[in-house]
């Protein structure tokens, strides 16, 4: 059994880096002023929708801007393509460390076959998978308690409602978002048990596009705002652009998911309808893997972001959050209650 440890504060903070991205880009790689010839730091690789996502991927690279800023190296970003299979992903992962990446970070749980081959391979360099937990000597897996984030979501949403009726809609029907629905619902029914909520899931797979398909989010949105629901929380990648675009077309709120949607540029047009957005430090655990091996102190095994150590959590950037009565208070009153281990929130 491999340890399980818990990271403490060095991640925290991260997660409200003004997020730089703009819109997907392909492979990149940035030089900075080492002191050394050639000197290689963080990489990371894409999930579905890469760079641009406003979400998942650019919270990655807000953690890639920062390690790059702080220790002066060059680092590398690359794309997924259309259709990847394991082995493209594997061979993204080895052209990475053959470069001399250290360390080299898979961003999503597709990557696990991959990492579990290549990192045996190339046992010097330290590699991260983000979702999900691999085995391996030199693997930290960097995970999150995204079940306790959409548990404060769910608060807000069940204390704004008007309708008695709100939605979730997930891109692929996989454990990892059944995480998000869950913590989601059970926050919904804990504060009020008169509130219904709605849940999609918008394919089975990833390779269908349900993490890059702001059109099916739409439209899956859309449906649910027919049926009565005035609030929507999205845990969809790319695909969640287009909930928030319809929520604030039908004029009801939007819960966003991963980084705050709420500061995104180009969401901006829609700003005024995202109450708040589940919040995951995917920046902060990048930044605290590129650190520790800048340290010489590699973290390995599974680390674990939660709200005790702030790595997940809700935002309250939009003022409408602090003005709706009750609402603070009660987000407030659930998030002491998960920590001190008097709400338990549920997985499934």
């Amino acid at each position: 059994m491999r340890r399980i440890s818990k990271l403490t504060r060095v991640a925290v903070g991260v997660a409200s880096l003004g997020l730089v991205a703009t819109a997907c880009g392909s492979t990149s790689s940035e030089s900075g002023g080492g002191d050394t010839k050639d000197d290689k730091g963080l990489a990371i690789a894409y999930d579905v929708g890469g760079k641009g996502d406003q979400s998942f991927n650019d919270a990655a690279y807000a953690g890639l801007t920062k390690a790059k800023d702080e220790y002066g190296y060059k680092t590398a970003d690359i794309e997924p393509t259309e259709g990847e299979t394991d082995a493209d992903k594997e061979q993204r992962l080895v052209s990475l460390a053959k470069q001399g990446y250290n360390p080299v970070i898979g961003v999503g749980y597709a990557y696990g076959p991959a990492m579990k081959a290549v990192a045996a391979k190339y046992p010097k360099t330290t590699f991260g998978i983000v979702d999900s937990v691999v085995e391996g000597k030199n693997v930290a897996s960097l995970v999150f308690a995204e079940e306790q984030a959409s548990y404060l979501a769910g608060v807000a949403a069940a204390k704004v409602t008007k309708s008695n009726t709100v939605g979730f809609v997930g891109g692929v029907d996989i454990p990892l978002i059944h995480k998000f629905e869950a913590g989601y619902k059970q926050g919904v029914q804990d504060t009020n048990p008169k509130v219904k909520v709605l849940s999609q899931y918008l394919t089975q797979t990833a390779e269908e596009g349900g993490f890059a398909s702001p059109d099916k989010g739409k439209a899956a949105a859309e449906g649910q705002i027919e049926k009565k629901a005035d609030v929507v929380y999205q845990a969809a990648g790319l695909s969640g652009q287009g909930v928030i675009e319809a929520a604030a077309k039908a004029k009801v709120w939007a819960i966003g998911v991963d980084s705050d949607q709420y500061k995104q540029a180009p969401l901006a047009a829609y700003k005024q309808y995202i109450l708040t957005s589940a919040l995951k430090d995917v920046g902060g655990a990048v930044y605290a893997l590129a650190k520790s091996v800048n340290d010489g102190k590699p973290l390995t095994g599974t680390q674990t972001f939660d709200l005790k150590v702030n790595g997940v959590g809700v935002s309250e950037a939009n003022p409408e959050f602090g003005e709706v009565a009750g609402l603070k208070d009660a987000v407030d009153k659930a998030k002491k209650g998960i920590i001190d281990g008097s709400i338990k929130v549920k997985t499934e």
